[in-house]
């Protein structure tokens, strides 16, 4: 409060002493308000057809787009289920074996059970295979437009083989 009070104090012996000059009573008003601008920027923008956002009509989904982000998408969520799995092995009273015989003693039927391994394998195989194939590409091998292609429909079957493989066991 008392900073506040010296700097009005401060502020009104300063203009005093310096009276009025050519700063205080020539100054330039501004043309435009910020929200002026804004207002002629969108209705320039809406006059010529341009787009809002680059992402929902220029760009198109292709498959090495849609891989890219799923690749990101399975680290993560393996990432967090490991950590989960981790935790609760820390934290439940009772060992692994216990929980896994309390599964077998609902007694789901084999398509369900199956089901549930192979959306379990899904993620870690498609992570592991896509890891292989951008591997490839820190090589300098596949970077071509044709052949990345390829290879991504190359990790789709192999990540649903091996998830299948996986959830017969």
């Amino acid at each position: 409060m008392a900073a506040l009070a010296l700097r009005g104090f401060g502020r009104r012996c300063l203009l005093a002493r310096l009276g009025p000059g050519p700063a205080l009573h020539q100054t330039i008003p501004m043309a435009t308000t910020a929200q002026e601008e804004m207002r002629r920027f969108w209705e320039r923008n809406s006059r010529s057809g341009r787009p809002v956002s680059p992402h929902v009509s220029i760009y198109k989904w292709s498959l090495p787009m849609a891989m890219s982000i799923s690749h990101r998408g399975t680290g993560v969520a393996l990432s967090l289920g490991v950590s989960l799995f981790s935790v609760a092995a820390l934290l439940l009273p009772e060992s692994f074996p216990h929980y896994l015989a309390q599964v077998r003693a609902l007694s789901l039927g084999p398509a369900l059970l199956c089901s549930a391994k192979f959306l379990l394998a899904l993620p870690l195989c498609y992570h592991s295979w896509n890891g292989v194939r951008h591997l490839a590409w820190d090589l300098g091998k596949g970077l071509r437009l044709p052949q990345v292609t390829q290879s991504g429909l190359l990790v789709l079957a192999l990540t649903l083989l091996s998830s299948a493989a996986l959830a017969a066991l």
